[in-house]
């Protein structure tokens, strides 16, 4: 009989969100006439930008069509979206990025996932706890690391986010290759200064190490010193990897549309010694495992970049930050203290107890669903996680459902 590739096996025994909806499913079977409010998964739950809609429907209109139809696009994206990308949310900021840098996708979590697939399987890599599981997982499967003893993997270096460095870890001493940062952080919401990531940037070039920054919610920073990309950073360019994503600013989730930033000049070498381009590498492995995103949906992320689509955006992450306003202000009436919120959608929460314990309390005594802080690792114990993605109406109803559970 055929092997399996038994690095799945040392996966814990199920998903963090699969056990969520387990859980979910229990309470509603019990309790089929009492609605749950969903508070968990980071979902959008607004409609698509206007600028985004009509964008996409003139674009299944050209499908329709002999003289405009597009068949197979360029694997890494057309060029009218990659230079609006590169000129917008890169160039305007001073960042030096070129368009023949980016790569489109249909998601950040994909290539996130993907990328490790190019670095070599005898790699140290530093990942961030609490972390996005995603980063973990995929090295798990590639095999890079022993068994998960205790919650944590043998093998990597766990960079602590608590509430003493306020949940930005510093840099470690040993040396690493491969670093895991996320800012506006998943899942904490906590932000990330110049400084810091200059810290980072600096050890990197030090270790010849490679970082892979997660931008996935840049759209929420509104204060203005705070770095929107890596590349704002002096020398990020010959030691960063820069992940974005549609998905939460413009409401892309079921939609898919996403990119990476890979500078032509970032090396990494092979066993000998020898250096490699990794743009060129992944430009590969883009060509090689992926077709590219669809020409509508691409039309469509084009038009974040509308004057129109910019305001709606900017509108779009507003609502957002004010649900989150109004989930941190609440639970720090309740006395928690909270991280995030105010230039990210999440708000991390110092449960005061276990964190699925918290994570019950919650949803057997208000039907609210949150995130256990455990799930993204054993710092996140203690914590939950509380995503500001709902409609505002849902959002004050959770807050007075939890408000009454917990006087």
């Amino acid at each position: 009989m055929i092997r399996i590739n038994e690095n799945y096996l040392k996966l814990k025994a199920s998903y963090l969100f699969s056990d969520i909806a387990k859980r979910v499913s229990a309470y509603q079977e019990a309790n089929p006439e009492k609605p749950i409010i969903r508070l968990g998964i980071g979902d959008v739950t607004e409609p698509l930008p206007q600028a985004c809609q009509k964008a996409f429907h003139a674009a299944i209109d050209d499908q329709g069509t002999r003289e405009a139809f597009h068949g197979y696009g360029p694997e890494q994206g057309y060029a009218f979206l990659r230079e609006a990308i590169a000129k917008n949310d890169f160039q305007a900021r001073g960042a030096n990025v070129d368009a023949s840098e980016v790569f489109v996708s249909d998601g950040a979590k994909c290539d996130s996932g993907n990328i490790q697939e190019i670095f070599g399987d005898d790699i140290k890599i530093a990942v961030p706890d609490p972390v996005y599981p995603v980063y973990v997982d995929t090295n798990v499967m590639a095999g890079r690391t022993g068994k998960n003893v205790d919650g944590r993997y043998q093998g990597f270096v766990y960079l602590d986010s608590t509430p003493e460095n306020g949940y930005v870890p510093s840099v470690p001493e040993e040396k690493v290759d491969l670093i895991y940062l996320c800012f506006p952080n998943n899942p904490t919401g906590a932000t990330a200064t110049k400084e810091q990531l200059k810290a980072w940037v600096d050890y990197a070039k030090e270790c010849g190490a490679i970082i892979l920054f997660d931008a996935a919610y840049v759209a929420f920073i509104r204060d203005e010193s705070l770095p929107q990309s890596i590349y704002e950073i002096e020398g990020a360019r010959d030691v960063a990897i820069e992940f974005r994503s549609f998905s939460k600013n413009a409401g892309f989730t079921g939609t898919r549309c996403a990119y990476t930033v890979i500078p032509k000049n970032l090396k990494a070498q092979d066993a000998a010694g020898n250096e490699h381009s990794v743009h060129a590498l992944w430009n590969r492995r883009h060509c090689t495992k992926f077709n590219g995103v669809s020409y509508p949906v691409q039309k469509a992320a084009e038009a974040v970049y509308s004057e129109e689509g910019a305001a709606e955006v900017k509108a779009l992450t507003d609502f957002y930050l004010e649900n989150a306003k109004i989930v941190k202000a609440a639970m720090q009436d309740l006395g928690f203290d909270c991280i995030g919120g105010e230039d990210s959608p999440y708000i991390w929460i110092n449960a005061k107890r276990p964190s699925w314990e918290f994570f019950d309390l919650l949803l057997n005594e208000a039907g609210v669903v949150c995130t256990p802080g455990a799930g993204f690792g054993t710092c996140g114990e203690g914590h939950i996680r509380i995503s500001a993605f709902n409609s505002r109406e849902k959002i004050v109803e959770a807050m007075a459902r939890i408000k009454k559970a917990l006087a």
